[in-house]
């Protein structure tokens, strides 16, 4: 890879240009963000970044359609596109429509900021699902094997596996984490280790309430983790109204 072009520089984006810096630290790194174009340095025009041997899409999945309608015949041929968004059915599907024949490469990094911090910035394990790439096995062969060697553990599975199983995972672990931030629900100094895990979880994603939006909105399993949640939540709700109070007054003098 000779230059690598990222375009958005959201919370994700500015991760992505992170770890740009770290594991490709030879590429031509070029960035496209409206906010910061004049800045120079590796920020530039988005004509600099499409002209890349690769280029990164870190916008919101909201931004996706726009942002594929607008670089539309302007990549070379032989760029690769890289979809780096949290849901795979929608965006894959959104990228052979408007940009067909585009070489394309369509992952989630299973991991953000806060998990790459927590280790101490030591990837070994950190997941990278790849669900589709039309790319010859000469070219997406190197990009797998690489991340391999690096540590990441890199996951092949379809658009739809990977949505059903991140509905039932990432993103119930996003709806337990703002229900309890909501809730204003805190650490304290008795802490047992289970809840300091709970509250790493909400941690995580206590910010991301466009992504939590956004995954439930283009993620059609979401809806039935959160109607199957909240069933089994009103069942347990139930099962202790059903228990007898304890004595009037017990424990309360």
């Amino acid at each position: 890879m000779v230059s690598l072009g990222i375009i958005g520089y959201g919370h994700f984006g500015a991760f992505m240009h992170r770890m740009a810096e770290r594991f490709f630290p030879e590429a031509d790194l070029r960035i496209y963000a409206r906010k910061r174009v004049s800045e120079g340095g590796v920020f530039t025009d988005l004509d600099a970044v499409l002209d890349c041997d690769a280029v990164l899409l870190c916008v919101p999945i909201g931004a996706y359609e726009e942002t594929l309608l607008d670089i539309q015949g302007r990549l070379r041929p032989e760029t690769v596109l890289i979809d780096v968004a949290t849901v795979k059915r929608y965006t894959s599907a959104l990228i052979r429509k408007i940009l067909p024949g585009q070489p394309h490469l369509c992952t989630h990094p299973m991991f953000g900021p806060e998990s790459y911090t927590k280790q101490g910035g030591d990837v070994t394990g950190l997941r990278v699902v790849i669900t589709e790439s039309n790319l010859p096995l000469e070219r997406f062969a190197p990009i797998r094997d690489y991340l391999s060697r690096e540590g990441f553990d890199i996951v092949e599975k379809t658009a739809d596996e990977h949505d059903r199983e991140l509905a039932e995972t990432l993103f119930l672990t996003h709806y337990v984490g703002q229900v309890i931030a909501r809730g204003g629900f805190e650490r304290t100094e008795i802490d047992t280790v289970s809840f300091g895990f709970l509250m790493d979880a909400v941690d995580s994603v206590r910010h991301d309430s466009r992504l939590f939006e956004e995954v439930f909105r283009f993620n059609p399993y979401c809806r039935d983790v959160v109607q199957r949640f909240d069933a089994v939540e009103q069942q347990v709700r139930q099962r202790l109204m059903d228990v007898d109070p304890a004595p009037e007054g017990y424990g309360l003098d």
